[in-house]
């Protein structure tokens, strides 16, 4: 399978595939090379500024880019990319999340179990958006635990083993808030979204599930901009920015803003000298003004104009 132990594996911070698939690749390279690989996990601003000089790594649910085609390494995805590796591993599919394909490695290396088949599972249906299946719900509290207790204190409490996420008690959390407090907060976020251009809006949020809320701003109809954006501050006085849309907006929009993602759900971590909600509103509105940068969203779905 692979004949080279990895220096480090690299996975995404900020949402439950990173974290899911993060674990089993660490488990996969103690079952193929019978040592424990160190593991980081990289918002999207800090991936963009990190120097890639280990002889061999691997990188789950990070797009793939000229700097990761390097021999021995290996990087497994499911988003967009045009480039094409020369020298890498690339293991993609678009229609799998990062946990499915790391976990299908697994299997090929007789490392699956049922526990693991079903966390995977769900872990799919929320990265993918999968809003039709009838587990959608746990799927989504399940992928808010990252967003609500965050990467490594989940990793902390599970000790590292993928496993003991499966009926964790916190879910028990997750759904009550989803129940109780998503009504409300959607009440509040309908009456207070932000202008930052003509076709972004911010929305100011409060209690329940934001991204959920977002959706059903945006599928509904409720406001008049194609992109809406959640800002959430975070302990290290950084902001992160949540970007969210129906046909293609989000990914371009966070990319200006040196983040990444999926074409609908994207995000990206403000500059450092952006240092509370004041301060990311103004950044927001002086980098996504129309006098700025041209002109603006072009008129195809997905398409921005710079």
């Amino acid at each position: 399978m692979f004949s080279v132990r990895p220096s480090v594996i690299l996975t995404h911070e900020s949402d439950l595939d990173g974290l899911v698939s993060g674990l089993l690749l660490v488990r996969l390279a103690r079952g193929l090379f019978s040592a424990d690989v160190t593991l980081q996990a990289w918002n999207y601003q800090g991936w963009r500024n990190r120097q890639m000089t280990e002889p061999a790594a691997w990188v789950s649910d990070f797009s793939f880019e000229v700097r990761l085609d390097r021999p021995d390494w290996v990087v497994i995805d499911h988003h967009a990319t045009s480039v094409r590796p020369t020298q890498a591993r690339f293991i993609h599919d678009a229609g799998k999340s990062a946990s499915l394909l790391a976990y299908e490695l697994c299997r090929e290396a007789g490392l699956s179990s049922p526990t693991l088949d079903r966390l995977v599972h769900l872990t799919n249906l929320g990265d993918l958006w999968k809003s039709s299946d009838p587990e959608f719900g746990l799927a989504v509290d399940y992928a808010g635990l990252v967003k609500e207790y965050g990467f490594w204190n989940l990793h902390r409490l599970i000790g590292g083993d993928p496993e003991r996420l499966l009926d964790h008690p916190l879910l028990e959390v997750m759904s009550v808030k989803r129940r109780v407090e998503n009504p409300i907060g959607y009440d509040w976020c309908r009456t207070h979204v932000e202008p930052v251009s003509p076709e972004v809006g911010v929305v100011n949020t409060t209690i329940g599930d934001s991204n959920l809320i977002v959706h059903q701003l945006l599928d509904g109809g409720v406001t008049p901009y194609r992109v809406l954006v959640t800002l959430f501050p975070k302990a290290n006085r950084t902001i992160v920015a949540s970007i969210r849309s129906l046909n293609g907006e989000a990914l371009p929009l966070a990319v200006r803003l040196q983040g990444g993602g999926h074409p609908n759900a994207a995000g990206t971590t403000l500059p450092r000298s952006v240092t509370d909600l004041e301060s990311a509103m103004e950044y927001l509105k002086e980098t996504l003004s129309p006098a700025r940068s041209g002109r603006d969203f072009g008129s195809g779905p997905g398409e921005l104009k710079l």
